[in-house]
């Protein structure tokens, strides 16, 4: 038994549902679907996104800009610059921006920005920075660590949970083992225990899983069809020229095809995807990144 006093499920119907903006939520009937590219690199590349994505039904976008690479060398993100696109692409396009935060310094800068502040899976454990997330007044999305079991994926929600934030989304994003074919190995066995175990919503990063683009549809539909409550998915307007993570990006073609052929299977397992958001009707000043 996990001695998760407040992440645990009480009864089998005990369901949090955490709203990522006043129409979109997690934990409901209706799947949401985020999608944009791992970092934030310029407004044209963000504006180009949002555009497309807006026209389907992707429900939010992702973008890092403070992005935690395994080498100092590599590219770190835009930082307050890039906030800046997010929040502009946000208000231009109605749809609500979700975007990691790497340490206490950084909450009240990003949580000014966006709607949704994300743990990445090298934070998992950050005990000092999932207390201070607890008093963010923004929703969280939670990623499980590299090697975490499910118990530490739980006890690290039980952190925020314990300091004042209801508001915890769980993201199964595929953990390392010996095979390196595909980037980690997505665990669902664990998106089914977790919807047992906690009442919190759970969503699958079907990219960072599997690393390879071609991959992505089937085991996003897999998600879908073991009771994922979402999907966070990575796209971009030339996946080639992505600077961080080009292998596992889709276009954007792709992406919208991905989210059409999710619908029959969600219906399939008594969920829906909602039509298009549809682009807000007042548009914000244009931000042009240096």
């Amino acid at each position: 038994m996990i001695n998760a006093k407040l992440a645990a499920q009480s009864h089998s119907d005990h369901q949090t549902v955490v709203k990522l903006s006043e129409t979109v939520a997690f934990g409901g009937e209706e799947l949401v679907i985020i999608g944009g590219p791992c970092a934030v690199e310029s407004w044209e590349q963000m504006e180009t996104v949002a555009q497309e994505l807006a026209a389907t039904s992707v429900h939010g976008l992702r973008g890092g800009v403070y992005k935690p690479r395994t080498s100092p060398y590599a590219f770190q993100g835009l930082g307050e610059e890039g906030l800046a696109i997010l929040a502009q692409v946000r208000s231009l396009y109605n749809l609500p921006v979700v975007t990691e935060v790497m340490s206490i310094s950084q909450i009240e800068v990003v949580a000014a920005h966006v709607d949704m502040l994300q743990v990445g899976s090298r934070n998992m454990q950050n005990f000092d920075l999932l207390k201070a997330l607890g008093q963010a007044g923004k929703p969280i999305l939670l990623k499980r660590g590299l090697a975490a079991t499910i118990e530490e994926f739980v006890m690290a929600a039980e952190y925020i949970l314990s300091h004042g934030n209801p508001d915890v989304v769980l993201c199964e994003r595929g953990i390392r083992s010996f095979d390196n074919y595909t980037r980690n190995v997505l665990d669902l066995g664990a998106v089914a225990a977790l919807k047992q175990i906690t009442h919190l919503p759970v969503i699958v990063d079907p990219s960072h899983a599997v690393g390879k683009r071609e991959l992505i549809a089937p085991v996003a539909k897999a998600a879908v069809a073991c009771g994922a409550d979402g999907l966070i998915i990575e796209c971009h307007p030339v996946p080639e020229k992505s600077v961080s993570d080009a292998r596992q990006a889709l276009s954007l073609a792709d992406m919208a095809n991905l989210v059409n052929s999710l619908k029959p299977v969600a219906t399939a397992v008594g969920r829906t995807i909602s039509e298009p958001m549809g682009v807000g009707s007042q548009p914000a000043p244009i931000y042009c990144a240096a």
